[in-house]
């Protein structure tokens, strides 16, 4: 069985579970901190497709199996299945862990996790940062990687 990297970020966000489930699930609300344009909301066997602020065209993003306030599990890359798990804390204390699997345990993987994990920290922070204070960190913050 060949080993494979797993990217991984979390974060704790002061607002309940499920008004941050929401957030990840309802695709009005994840274009206030993460993408431009969802084709739907995140329900289990839904294939959606997302666009980004910095990127040309649209991903499909295949949603495998959502667990109210606890658990969404999708896939986007044919080599990767990202898992999403909601922890709450106190009342309005929620932990976020996010984990992306997938890619074999070689130079290329290493390479892909870095960039995923710094991906997912990214996703994490805009996400806290717009429940929590309504603020847009992601607006703006990309347009430097946009293809000319």
């Amino acid at each position: 069985m060949e080993q494979q990297v797993v990217a991984k970020a979390s974060i704790g966000i002061q607002k309940l579970v499920g008004e941050v489930f929401e957030a990840i699930v309802n695709p009005e609300m994840m274009k206030q901190y993460f993408i431009a344009e969802g084709s739907g909301r995140m329900e289990q066997g839904q294939s959606l497709h997302w666009s980004f602020p910095e990127f040309e065209g649209s991903y499909p993003v295949s949603v495998l199996e959502i667990v109210q306030d606890k658990t969404i599990v999708f896939e986007w890359d044919p080599k990767s299945r990202v898992t999403i798990e909601l922890e709450s804390m106190q009342e309005n204390d929620t932990i976020v862990r996010v984990a992306e699997a997938g890619h074999q345990l070689d130079e290329a993987g290493v390479k892909w996790a870095i960039g995923q994990t710094e991906g997912w920290a990214n996703f994490l922070a805009c996400m806290k940062a717009w429940l929590e204070y309504k603020i847009h960190l992601r607006k703006g913050a990309f347009d430097f990687m946009k293809q000319s």
